[in-house]
């Protein structure tokens, strides 16, 4: 799955935090072994 994920710089945002997202995203939903991708969008792009 992709996810698409609207903040407000990505420059502040953390490889650390995406990897937490990716986590808790696996742990809630089994999506283990499952590739997760990640979209960040800046607000107004």
């Amino acid at each position: 799955p992709k996810f698409v994920i609207f903040i407000n710089d990505k420059e502040l945002m953390h490889f650390s935090y995406q990897r937490y997202l990716e986590n808790q995203l696996r742990q809630s939903f089994g999506f283990e072994g499952t590739p997760i991708r990640f979209e960040f969008k800046e607000k107004g792009e």
